[in-house]
C-alpha cells in the first residue's frame, strides 16, 4: 500500500533563506522515495549583518519574519506535516540571533534551531552522501557557506577527519579573512589528504552547484579542477554586471559565485584532487532526512 507523506526543511544560510518541500513516498517492501516538491529561495543576506556590525539589522529582521510567515502558509497549503528549521553562522553569531529566533517563534509560529558547523556537517551527511561514497576512493567534501565551509574527509568508506572554518562567500567578499586562516586550512587539508590516493571532492552548496549547471555537464558526471579553474578566471575577467547580465546569474549570485571557486580550487589543489563531484545535496535535504529517520524529532506543523 502506498502512503505520502510531505516534510519540510527551512535553512537559514548566511546568503540566503530556503524552504524545501519533499514529498516522501512509503511503499511496502520497497525504499522510500524522496522527491523535491517545491523549493523557494529568499535572498536574504543575514551574514552582511553579523560578519561586519554584529547583529541584524532591523530591516533584514522584518524581511526574515516576514518570510518565515509566508513560509509556514506555504507549509500549510502543501498539507507538511512535519518541518525542521536550522540557522547557520550568521543567526550563530549575532548578538541578537536567538533574540530574533524568540521572535519569529511567537509572530511566525517556526521554531529555529541554530546549529553550530560539526552538527550542520553531520546532517549534512544524513544525506545520500553515504551511496556516493566508494570504499576503494577516498574523498574531500567541501561544503561552502556564506559564513563557513565545512570540510569532511572520507577514507575507506568512514569520516577520517571533520573541520568547520569561518571562511565563506559573505566573509570573503567583506575582506574578513586573513592570510593566517588561509594558512590554516591548507595545513589542515594537506595533513588529512597527503596519504590518500585516488582522492576527489565532493563539493555541494548553491555556487558549485551553478558552476555545475553552467558547465553542461550531465548530471553525475565529475568538474575537472581544469574547467573550475578556467571558469574562475573567466568569472574574474566579467564586471557584476556583465555576470548578471550575459551569464543569467541572480544578483545575490554574480557576486559570491567568485570567492566560493576560489574556496573549491584550492581545496582541490591542496589535497592533490583532480575531479569535483556534484551531486545535489545540502543542508536542506540533510534535514528531510534526519526528521524523517528520528520520528520523534522536528516539529508537526499545527493545522
Amino acid at each position: 500500500m502506498l502512503k505520502l507523506r510531505k516534510f519540510a526543511a527551512i535553512d537559514i544560510g548566511s546568503n540566503a533563506i530556503r524552504l524545501l518541500i519533499n514529498n516522501i513516498i512509503e511503499e511496502e517492501g520497497k525504499e522510500t522515495q524522496f522527491r523535491k516538491s517545491s523549493l523557494v529561495r529568499v535572498p536574504i543576506r543575514l551574514g552582511q549583518d553579523s560578519f561586519t556590525v554584529g547583529e541584524i539589522s532591523k530591516a533584514n529582521s522584518e524581511r526574515m519574519l516576514d518570510a518565515m510567515k509566508a513560509f509556514k502558509l506555504l507549509m500549510k497549503v502543501h498539507g507538511v506535516e512535519k518541518y525542521m528549521a536550522c540557522a547557520t553562522s550568521a543567526m550563530r553569531e549575532a548578538n541578537n540571533g536567538n533574540e530574533l529566533a524568540e521572535i519569529i517563534a511567537t509572530k511566525a509560529g517556526v521554531q529555529i534551531d541554530i546549529i553550530d558547523g560539526r552538527r550542520e556537517a553531520s546532517i549534512i551527511a544524513s544525506t545520500d552522501l553515504n551511496t556516493l561514497i566508494e570504499s576503494d576512493k577516498s574523498y574531500l567534501y567541501v561544503d561552502v557557506g556564506g559564513g563557513s565551509t565545512e570540510f569532511t574527509v572520507f577514507n575507506d568508506g568512514k569520516i577520517a577527519a571533520s573541520k568547520s572554518f569561518k571562511i565563506g562567500t559573505v566573509r570573503l567578499l567583506n575582506e574578513m579573512i586573513k592570510d593566517s586562516i588561509w594558512i590554516e586550512i591548507e595545513k589542515w587539508v594537506k595533513k588529512n589528504t597527503k596519504d590518500l590516493n585516488n582522492i576527489s571532492i565532493i563539493g555541494s552548496g548553491g555556487n558549485i552547484n551553478k558552476l555545475f549547471k553552467m558547465s553542461g555537464q550531465a548530471q553525475g558526471d565529475p568538474l575537472s579542477f581544469l574547467y573550475l579553474n578556467s571558469q574562475y578566471q573567466y568569472l574574474q575577467s566579467l564586471s557584476y554586471d556583465d555576470r548578471v547580465t550575459e551569464l543569467g546569474l541572480n544578483p545575490d549570485r554574480a557576486d559570491v559565485i567568485i570567492p566560493a571557486t576560489k574556496i573549491y580550487i584550492n581545496a582541490t589543489k591542496w589535497s592533490g584532487a583532480k575531479k569535483i563531484h556534484v551531486p545535489k545535496i545540502g543542508l536542506s535535504d540533510g534535514i528531510i532526512k534526519l526528521i524523517y529517520s528520528e520520528k520523534n524529532e522536528g516539529i508537526w506543523l499545527k493545522k
